[in-house]
């Protein structure tokens, strides 16, 4: 589990071929990789995914053609928003976060207000009903407040630290990102349409 607070942006520098996915080379930046060994979890863009190798720099993970086809942004070198999995103990500042990306949204709008920023995201039409306002969603793995809700259109305000400590601060219309809805939608609703007597 993740709290959606990015801890660095780092750079995917190598995504190779390997078998039906790719085997990607990701600098961590200022992430640090102290206490991180082979099978732990890092957040890469939003996408939980398994450190299989890693040295003082950096580290190697594997992505499957199933986690592609869901996905954005991890078949090529470009920067990328990193977190370290939770650890027992740990500040929870976001909201939970799974890394499991339910789908890939667009960028209707940007608008800089000052400092901050206010993005209006389309999502794909089956994850629309999950968001509402004041509540969390997942943008590329940042933990946001979602602050307005219309139809499959959401808007969130970005201050100026998530705009610099983040890839956001450099979205434009058009651009795609990794979505993932907040957990307890999915119990909530699941619960609500679950048989009485089951």
């Amino acid at each position: 589990m993740f709290s959606g607070i990015v801890a660095a942006v780092g750079t995917i520098t190598r995504a190779a071929s390997n078998g039906d996915g790719l085997r990607l080379r990701i600098d961590c930046g200022t992430l640090g990789m102290d206490g991180v060994g082979i099978g732990d979890s890092i957040a890469v863009q939003g996408v939980c995914l398994t450190v299989v190798a890693h040295d003082a720099r950096g580290f190697e993970a594997d992505v499957s053609r199933a986690t592609l086809s869901v996905t954005h942004g991890l078949a090529e070198q470009r920067p990328v928003n990193l977190e370290k999995a939770l650890r027992v103990g740990d500040r929870l500042d976001g909201h939970l976060v799974a890394g499991h990306v339910d789908g890939v949204g667009s960028v209707r709008s940007v608008d800089v207000l000052g400092g901050d920023a206010r993005i209006v995201f389309e999502a794909p039409g089956e994850l629309a009903r999950y968001i509402a306002r004041k509540g969390s969603i997942t943008v590329d793995g940042v933990s946001l407040t979602v602050n307005a809700v219309e139809d499959a259109r959401f808007e969130v305000n970005l201050i100026p630290h998530t705009r610099q400590a983040t890839t956001l601060g450099a979205l434009a219309p058009g651009d795609r990102v990794n979505l993932e809805i907040d957990i307890l939608a999915r119990y909530v609703e699941r619960a609500l349409n679950m048989p009485k007597g089951s």
